[in-house]
């Protein structure tokens, strides 16, 4: 079965009849629109190149002519061949001048259009009628070369967008088509459509992930560099997620479907791109305000410059009506409409290569200003896979015991620590049986109740009475004084022991940090932990401001504290504790190894688990936001500044001989001025997205 490359529905290839060939590989369609829409870009640049094929040697035999190989009849030729450009090359001007009047409004097309038709029409009068106007020069090489400049700088917007856009057409290719459903003790080959949650598949060594799903038999290294940019290859082993779409290299695998369709995490990638590349910037927004005003006050200038100059300044009707179509030709925005998606249309396709999905162009613009970046501890800085460094039991109970009481009280919990600690246990080959009754108290810890009826409590000092906590503060504040985080274990509401863990800081942590706070940053580790936790790990990492014993509601309320003061807050979590502040601060990194609901609360997702995609997202922010002002500035500024050129005042200096070459420097200077922003864009892709942590 194949995949449809729109929808990415199922297809038989092997009876449908919507099938489209490109660049030497099939596409198979589940319906006409899907075609129509994969086609409809390959036809536009099949179009555009068909129309610049004939425009460019038209306007070259044109312009050959005005300026050199003149004849008797060269007047008449120069009409044929300039109609030819103006009427059936530039008719996609027309039909957007149209398109403009049914809604009402006006765009570049109207400019373009009424611009290069004064130029044609005024010297198709002075060819067939020329006792109507004194003049004897025509400019049909105004009309054809602007046509066929502006042609130019759409040619290159369209190969910019195709480009950009293969990012997310090499994200649909990497979608096997069929997998391998163990059955008893067959193995059947089945579509992908076909496979459900809970379906254990096998994955043999070289092939890709079916979909997502955990693995239940088996060690591989898996390549999951298509996803996540990572580039060496990731083990994996009984328990952990593997996702699909990802190739196993070494050992075959037996793995549970724990995702199908849309909800699988490269479906979702696809989504997130195609969203991102097509939003709009609060500065883009701003832009088209700007056009809709800017275009009709352009006509306004226009007319008004070309009366004036023919009714006061004596430059004769000719050079009136070249006065027009030079205003109108070089304030046309063209690129102005393609300054803002030729950046995020770039930016995001690199950023979904290298393992970071931006949700929208808002974010993006929002991440480019950020002052204050958050950090979570646990997950986000540290491994967020702790062990167990100490156990420390009281008279009474021996260290195994305490373990198989903390595990008791853990086993439901999905906390990296209690995973930990009954990870542990079973090493240790305890009987850990599930309690009775289990309620996680957030930010503080677990209170379970056994088959017995006794209660089990592990967390910090929170679930303890001070009375109870006085007669062993001393020891606590030793095994956490070297940075590791202690766990009180109480039981029957006395504390019998203590366990200590360490999770080690991920190894570009640290750079992370300097980065940011070197690029002006003011960096914050907001954690649960408690406070000589928290200042070990600050101190490690260079970190001045930080707060321990965190609750989620003291994030939110430390994010909001730092939003009303006017700073743009980045807030960086993995966890379930970290969605509320992942949602609030002004833009949400969601490090994609941790919890699915933070994945969604987060305005960006790093697929990696590097705390240096902060960092790099950031950088990638202030890149395609300055690429877009440098682009708006091209397309809007140069307009504003070349205005009053057009509209006369060069005159005085150079008599309106001027106007025997400036609409073809005009349509030179908007057509260059398109070329300019798309070039500019696509220097994005020189923005390094990989750091190598040594």
């Amino acid at each position: 079965m194949a995949t449809d490359p729109i929808c990415g529905m199922s297809v038989d290839e092997h009876t449908t009849t919507l099938i489209n060939e490109s660049g030497g590989k099939k596409y198979y369609f589940c319906s006409a629109s899907c075609k129509l829409q994969f086609e409809k870009p390959a036809k536009e640049l099949k179009g555009l190149k068909m129309s610049l094929s004939i425009s460019w040697p038209l306007t070259a035999l044109v312009v050959a002519i005005t300026y050199g190989l003149s004849f008797a009849y060269s007047n008449y030729l120069m009409f044929a061949l300039a109609s030819v450009v103006q009427f059936y090359v530039g008719i996609r001007f027309y039909a957007g001048t149209l398109d403009a009047i049914k809604n009402r409004s006006s765009n570049m097309d109207t400019l373009i259009a009424m611009g290069t038709s004064a130029a044609w029409a005024y010297s198709s009068i002075v060819t067939f009628f020329p006792r109507i106007v004194p003049a004897q020069g025509v400019y049909f090489d105004t009309s054809t070369i602007i046509i066929s400049l502006i042609l130019t700088g759409v040619y290159m917007q369209r190969l910019a967008e195709t480009r950009a856009s293969s990012a997310v057409a090499a994200l649909m290719s990497l979608q096997p088509k069929i997998a391998h459903l163990v059955a008893g003790r067959n193995i059947i080959d089945k579509s992908i459509e076909e496979i459900k949650r809970g379906n254990i598949l096998l994955v043999k060594p070289g092939e890709k992930v079916p979909t997502d799903a955990i693995v239940v038999y088996g060690t591989s290294a898996i390549d999951e560099s298509m996803i996540t940019g990572e580039s060496m290859p990731i083990d994996k082993k009984i328990g952990d997620k593997i996702t699909g779409g990802t190739i196993n290299e070494t050992g075959s695998l037996k793995v549970k479907v724990t995702g199908v369709g849309e909800d699988t995490t490269l479906a979702q990638i696809i989504k997130i791109v195609k969203e991102a590349a097509s939003s709009k910037v609060p500065i883009q927004k701003l832009a088209d305000r700007i056009s809709s005003v800017f275009v009709p006050l352009v006509i306004v200038i226009a007319i008004v410059s070309s009366l004036s100059w023919y009714l006061f300044g004596g430059i004769g009707q000719a050079f009136s009506i070249l006065v027009f179509v030079s205003v109108l030709i070089i304030a046309c925005p063209c690129a102005l409409g393609i300054a803002t998606p030729a950046a995020l249309l770039v930016s995001s396709g690199k950023a979904a290569k290298n393992g970071i999905l931006i949700k929208s162009g808002e974010k993006l613009e929002i991440a480019s200003k950020v002052d204050v970046v958050i950090f979570d501890k646990t997950g986000t800085l540290t491994e967020g896979i702790p062990k167990i460094t100490e156990i420390a039991a009281v008279k009474g109970y021996t260290k195994k015991r305490l373990l198989k009481l903390a595990a008791v009280a853990e086993i439901n919990s999905e906390h990296p620590l209690g995973k930990a600690i009954v990870l542990e246990a079973k090493k240790e080959k305890l009987k850990v049986p599930f309690p009775m009754k289990f309620s996680y108290k957030q930010g503080s810890g677990v209170i379970a109740i056994d088959k017995r009826g006794r209660q089990l409590i592990l967390g910090n000092r929170d679930l303890f009475s001070k009375k109870e906590l006085a007669r062993f503060e001393e020891r606590i504040k030793n095994l956490e004084s070297n940075g590791n985080t202690t766990l009180i274990v109480g039981f029957d509401k006395r504390i019998i022991g203590m366990i200590s863990l360490a999770d080690a800081l991920k190894k570009d942590s640290k750079i992370a940090v300097e980065a940011l706070q070197h690029s002006g940053k003011e960096v914050w580790l907001i954690t649960g932990d408690n406070e000589l936790v928290a200042k070990a790990i600050a101190k490690q990492l260079g970190i001045k401001n930080m707060i321990a014993n965190s609750k989620p509601g003291d994030k939110l309320k430390k994010i909001s504290e730092l939003q009303k003061s006017g700073k743009i807050v980045a807030m960086v979590g993995d966890g379930i504790n970290d969605a509320p502040a992942l949602t609030k601060a002004d833009v949400g990194l969601a490090i994609g190894a941790g919890a699915d609901i933070a994945r969604q609360a987060g305005g960006i997702i790093l697929m990696k688990n590097s705390p240096y995609g902060v960092f790099l997202t950031l950088e990638l922010g202030k890149k395609t936001m300055s690429k877009i002002r440098q682009n708006l500035f091209w397309a809007f500024g140069y307009n504003t500044v070349l205005i009053p050129v057009a509209a006369g005042a060069l005159v005085p200096i150079f008599t309106a001989s001027v106007y025997t070459f400036l609409p073809m420097l005009a349509a030179f200077a908007m057509a260059l001025s398109s070329v300019t922003v798309i070039s500019n864009s696509l220097l994005l892709n020189r923005f390094k997205l990989v750091k190598d942590i040594k």
